[in-house]
């Protein structure tokens, strides 16, 4: 009897011995694939400048940079997922890790690009990228103006502004802004018109 109750105790001890040993492996195992995974790097775009919304995505914008995003990685583009047809469907920023929502087929696209005048200059903190109202003032007639300047579009997005030479600070510079589609017709309406558009960053009259 005392025979069987020490091998009995000699056989639980062993297999806790042995539960010990898978517990301390299994722990082993976790910090090294945590350690692992600490060090491993995914090739991602981040932009070598400001692309604003509709523009193609091409790599000559972009460069390649190695980081750490773990599960995430998948959220952003590789320098293989650059095809031709895809454009911004949102503003990238210089310097911006490239989201895979940033892209969209072109064939989706759903803005355009204008170029205006601004007849009150444009601010000096309007750059590529930002986003701004454009105002709309009906012509005067016989010293009276037909109705009170309103927007005309509340969200624009500047692509580029470019200044004619030999002009004043703020005069003669035109705007490249991308709005929707649904806005063209009127914004060329008002131009036609004779109306003063002006430029107005957001957040300016607040």
């Amino acid at each position: 009897m005392d025979n069987f109750a020490r091998a009995r105790r000699a056989f639980w001890g062993d297999i806790r011995f042995l539960i010990g040993l898978a517990l301390v492996a299994l722990s082993i195992g976790g910090v090294w694939a945590v350690l692992s995974s600490s060090g491993t790097t995914t090739p991602v775009l981040q932009a070598g400048r400001t692309v604003v919304a509709g523009e193609p995505l091409v790599s000559g914008d972009f460069r390649t940079v190695e980081v750490n995003l773990g599960t995430i990685s998948g959220d952003y583009l590789s320098p293989g997922d650059l095809r031709p047809g895809l454009i911004a469907s949102r503003t990238v920023t210089e310097g911006e890790l490239v989201p895979q929502s940033a892209a969209e087929p072109a064939d989706a696209r759903r803005s355009t690009t204008l170029v205006i005048e601004s007849s009150t200059g444009i601010p000096s903190d309007v750059a590529t990228g930002s986003v701004v109202e454009l105002w709309h003032a009906p012509a005067v007639a016989d010293g009276v103006a037909a109705e009170p300047p309103r927007i005309l579009v509340a969200g624009a997005i500047v692509a580029t502004v470019t200044t004619s030479e030999g002009m004043l600070a703020g005069e003669g510079t035109t705007v490249e802004v991308v709005i929707d589609r649904a806005d063209v017709a009127e914004v060329l309406a008002a131009v036609t018109g004779g109306s003063a558009l002006s430029v107005v960053p957001i957040g300016a009259g607040s």
